[in-house]
């Protein structure tokens, strides 16, 4: 059987992440739930138009369709994207936002404190599974908080960063104390560099489209 889409490689070892979140725990997170989420996406989308789409125009399509089988592969397709990203928004590196960044800060909450308060409570106050998420909508940034596979991606949103506050992110290391794993990551491994190159590819797109 053809396998359209693929585990994206993690943008870092195993263990560098630790001890913000353990080897244990993103082996068990990307090993078993990212895998399980691409396999059953191949699985589904399998003979059908969706498996010549880019995993992008999966999850928006499906989104948006009102079919039993495509809310199926919505919740893959859009699991598949959710983690891929939520990768790339952790780092064991420092990072800063750099200056284009800090503005957009600057302007949607003060500081990037006030940023990281608020993304905190969007993880805290999501109840059961989901995402927490920063968005830019123009270079307007805010807060948004998605249950279970939702993505603001769905919706031509651009995502800036994402955390996962589904239990098998935390619960090994944590226990069931999310506030204490959203404290660490937000305040230890985010990766503003990502969160500034996705603004900047937003910026480009609005300039291209107005040429």
């Amino acid at each position: 059987m053809p396998t359209p889409f693929k585990l994206a490689p993690l943008p870092w070892d195993e263990d560098t992440l630790a001890p913000v979140i353990s080897a244990n725990t993103i082996s068990l997170h990307y090993h078993k739930h990212h895998q399980s989420y691409v396999d059953t996406l191949n699985k589904l989308v399998d003979g059908s138009n969706y498996a010549d789409m880019t995993l992008e125009e999966v999850v928006q399509k499906t989104a948006a369709s009102g079919e039993a089988k495509d809310k199926q592969i919505f919740n893959n397709a859009a699991q598949t994207w959710n983690h891929d990203f939520y990768w790339r928004s952790l780092t064991p590196f420092k990072t800063k936002p750099g200056a284009q960044l800090d503005s957009a800060i600057a302007a949607a909450f003060g500081t990037k404190d006030a940023l990281i308060v608020q993304l905190a409570e969007a993880g805290k106050t999501q109840f059961g599974s989901g995402w927490a998420w920063l968005v830019s909508k123009g270079g307007k940034l805010s807060i948004e908080k998605t249950p279970d596979a939702e993505t603001p991606m769905a919706k031509g949103t651009n995502c800036l960063l994402a955390v996962d506050v589904w239990e098998h992110a935390y619960y090994l290391d944590y226990q069931n104390a999310r506030p204490k794993y959203l404290a660490a990551v937000l305040s230890k491994i985010l990766n503003w560099d990502f969160a500034a190159e996705n603004l900047n590819k937003e910026e480009h797109a609005v300039r291209a489209a107005a040429e």
